[in-house]
């Protein structure tokens, strides 16, 4: 078949399969097997990233983290400010975090910032007027609530972050104790690998990404970066789709993607797993196989229902998740030993990468043992 004829016919907002047997899903499943199982475009490269891509996607992975600090702090309470706990990511994080709390003995508050500049800054206002011993930010850049931080710093109370900013650890501009966030560098680059090898450095990639997020934009551009290693993959699309827009506009987005590149079209590597949750449907119409090209990669969050698409074959292939409830108890122990007067621990939670083949029952992912470790650590 001609490569230049379209996948689909938009004919008045309707999407029609053409009944052309060579522009069918099938067709361009076996176009992505062709390509992955022909010669390499960069055999030098693919070797690289599959033995990183080995090494991440190890399911017994042991808690390479902390294992001595101070004793549990007693009655504390913390106020965990949500940048939205309708993102599954933040969500994860809040579970991981009251267990935590439970387990060392204090107090939790959640309060949901709605996903909105203005609702951030109310939850946050909201957490300093209950007077906490400790704030975890949660999922939201700290410059959006620069009066609250300050506040917050003047007061002498610890703030402690999850994924607020691209790099880990203690930050002095904004004033955090630590965040604690798997490093953006290592997670856009597993997940390109990731691309590079299944498909033998032969693809044709689309990234999804929220360029409104300088966070996103840096993700996303690591992640071309690492593809244009090879010689052989070719990014068809760079496609700034906001994730506050995801919802409404990739099921167009991919219709419009299906039309224009075809089969050349067979991997997919998205800033967050979101956009699948939200493409299924559109490639669905569009004649896709779930379990075919294009194969969806996630390089972010990794939640329980990413998990569970990856398992089911519903439309996603792989992600890059971060262990949220382990981060969730990286979170209490942070904050345990600001208020020990000890610094930051320094742990930066390891990489990981999540397909069929090494998905749990429980659709998450944590390292082994880390419940433990902390609690040895607390005196619990």
């Amino acid at each position: 078949m001609n490569p230049s004829t379209p996948r689909l016919l938009l004919v008045t907002g309707t999407v029609l399969a053409l009944g052309l047997t060579g522009c069918t899903s099938g067709s361009s499943e076996s176009a992505a097997t062709a390509a992955a199982t022909g010669n390499s475009g960069c055999a030098d490269v693919v070797t690289s990233a599959q033995k990183a891509v080995d090494g991440a996607s190890k399911s017994d992975a042991p808690w390479d983290g902390p294992m001595a600090g101070p004793k549990a702090a007693a009655g504390k309470t913390i106020v965990y400010v949500a940048q939205s706990m309708t993102n599954p990511g933040v969500a994860g994080v809040a579970k991981g975090l009251q267990e935590a709390t439970a387990a060392i003995g204090w107090n939790v508050k959640v309060i949901d910032g709605l996903g909105t500049p203005a609702g951030i800054q109310s939850a946050f206002s909201q957490a300093l007027t209950t007077k906490p011993d400790g704030i975890v930010i949660g999922g939201f850049d700290p410059k959006t609530t620069a009066a609250q931080v300050a506040e917050a710093n003047s007061s002498k109370i610890p703030l402690v972050a999850w994924q607020a900013l691209s790099t880990p650890g203690p930050s002095t501009d904004p004033l955090l104790f630590s965040n604690i966030t798997t490093k953006v560098e290592d997670v856009a680059k597993i997940s390109a690998d990731y691309v590079i090898a299944k498909s033998n450095g032969n693809a044709g990639v689309v990234i999804f990404t929220d360029s409104s997020i300088p966070f996103a934009e840096g993700k996303s551009q690591m992640i071309k970066k690492e593809l244009e290693t090879c010689s052989g993959v070719k990014v068809l699309e760079y496609d700034n789709v906001p994730l506050s827009d995801v919802s409404a506009r990739m099921p167009q987005e991919v219709s419009s993607l299906l039309s224009k590149h075809n089969e050349a079209w067979t991997y997919s590597v998205a800033i967050n797993d979101v956009y699948y949750e939200n493409a299924a449907a559109a490639l669905r119409a569009g004649g896709v196989k779930a379990g075919g090209a294009p194969f969806n990669v996630g390089a972010g969050d990794g939640d329980s229902s990413a998990l569970q698409r990856i398992k089911t074959d519903d439309y996603q292939t792989a992600t890059v998740p971060s262990p949220l409830k382990s981060e969730g108890w990286q979170l209490v122990d942070e904050l345990n030993r600001a208020f020990a007067g000890e610094p930051a621990s320094g742990y930066v939670p390891q990489i990981h990468v999540s397909t069929k083949e090494n998905t749990t029952a429980t659709d998450a992912w944590d390292p082994m043992g880390y419940q433990d470790a902390y609690r040895k650590i607390w005196g619990k």
